[in-house]
């Protein structure tokens, strides 16, 4: 049986497992809120149990990884730069769904009262723009870039990255007119709600947001599957694999380069609006490098490429952001240790991605296709074989 073959044929039971685990998985995730305070209340492990507020921006990251592993592990282009579409998202929420423009009055709606001044849009058409305009920001700052490649490529989308936190920091008065409310950011930001049914306003209003979290995450899952398997998608693994090669039969390089560009950075923009919502507010102290740092390493921990690596990535990550280290630190104190780990939080992640290169280079979860073909190996007729291939001294005398 040829290699081929064998990967096809381990490929069809590793889908049905798959789909298994993740039914599990979602339905886990829907009862989360319902079962999260049982979970909190078991000896040794309740403490680590994530509050569902947590849960949502560990959902949000996890997004955004997912956005950005279609760029760095689908097409293979390091962009340093994401946190330019995470802020062009919420800053979008901010401008179409607050009061940061008073002098205009205009609602769509809104769940909010009619005689509030400013934009306010309903906020599910207002994560739909945010997409749509970080696709277009992803196009403009893709097709200048994306001609140049790999460290060339990482400046020029550091530079970016780092262009669009300084422009939102200063963008308060331009020509007289407020654009960003400048460092203190535009607060507050239009919740989401069906109606009169306005989320923040709940007393579950956190349960709420985190399945609003949940169903955002499955369609990013959804439409990365789908470009996977898409002729794009191939595209894009032949440009990662082999740029000059894909060129040369035939992938409009441009083109392809600039659509994992674009498509990434809808996802960002999308998480970035409903993370900007959740939190009422739209702040310049969000949007650093450091963050975009932050979503490789979960696309590099839970392997390029991987959407279920990408996911348990971001999770973990996620959650030692927002809740595992200082969870990690109180126990350590309550042992009479004097150590805070999350004054080293960024120290420990990249001891953590050192040792996924030394041990594990491929990620918690790596690329099916990638993982099999490491285990198989990649069986080449070698070159003497293959200049004397059907020649007449390799012929049978019984064909004759």
């Amino acid at each position: 049986m040829s290699t081929a073959q064998s990967i096809v044929g381990r490929l069809a039971p590793a889908h049905r497992r798959s789909a298994v685990i993740a039914g599990v998985l979602i339905v886990l995730a829907i009862v989360y809120p319902w079962i999260v305070d049982g979970l909190q209340d078991l000896p040794l492990i309740g403490d680590f149990v994530p509050a569902t507020g947590s849960m949502v921006v560990m959902l949000v990251v996890t997004m955004m990884a997912l956005g950005l592993n279609v760029v760095v592990g689908y097409a293979g282009l390091l962009d340093l730069g994401y946190v330019a579409f995470y802020a062009a998202g919420a800053y979008m929420a901010g401008w179409l769904a607050s009061v940061q423009f008073e002098d205009v009055s205009f609602h769509f709606g809104s769940t909010v009262d009619d005689a509030l001044p400013g934009i306010h849009i309903s906020m599910w058409l207002v994560m739909i723009a945010a997409g749509v305009f970080t696709t277009i920001v992803g196009i403009a700052i893709g097709l200048p870039t994306l001609r140049l490649r790999g460290d060339y490529l990482a400046i020029v989308t550091l530079g970016f990255g780092e262009i669009v936190p300084q422009f939102v920091r200063n963008a308060d008065s331009i020509g007289g007119f407020d654009l960003t409310n400048g460092t203190y950011g535009i607060s507050p930001i239009d919740s989401l709600g069906i109606g009169g049914f306005v989320f923040r306003t709940e007393r579950n209003s956190a349960d709420l947001y985190y399945w609003t979290g949940v169903a955002l995450l499955l369609f990013t899952v959804f439409c990365c599957v789908r470009l996977r398997d898409s002729r794009l998608g191939r595209a894009w693994i032949a440009i990662r694999e082999d740029e000059t090669a894909a060129g040369a039969m035939g992938v409009p390089l441009m083109r392809t380069k600039t659509w994992s560009y674009a498509i990434g950075a809808f996802f960002g923009g999308v998480a970035g609006a409903f993370y900007a919502s959740f939190k009422a507010g739209a702040f310049p102290a969000d949007f650093f490098f450091n963050f975009s740092i932050f979503l490789l390493c979960m696309v590099i921990l839970g392997g390029m490429g991987s959407i279920w690596g990408v996911l348990l990535g971001g999770m973990i990550l996620g959650y030692l952001n927002i809740e595992g280290l200082a969870t990690i630190g109180s126990k350590v104190q309550e042992a009479g240790l004097d150590f805070d780990p999350t004054k080293y939080q960024f120290g420990i992640y990249g001891v953590i991605i050192v040792a996924m290169m030394l041990f594990r280079p491929t990620g918690l979860i790596p690329e099916r296709r990638h993982k099999i073909e490491m285990e198989e190996g990649v069986h080449d007729t070698p070159f003497y074989d293959v200049q004397h291939e059907g020649s007449l001294t390799d012929r049978d005398p019984t064909d004759d």
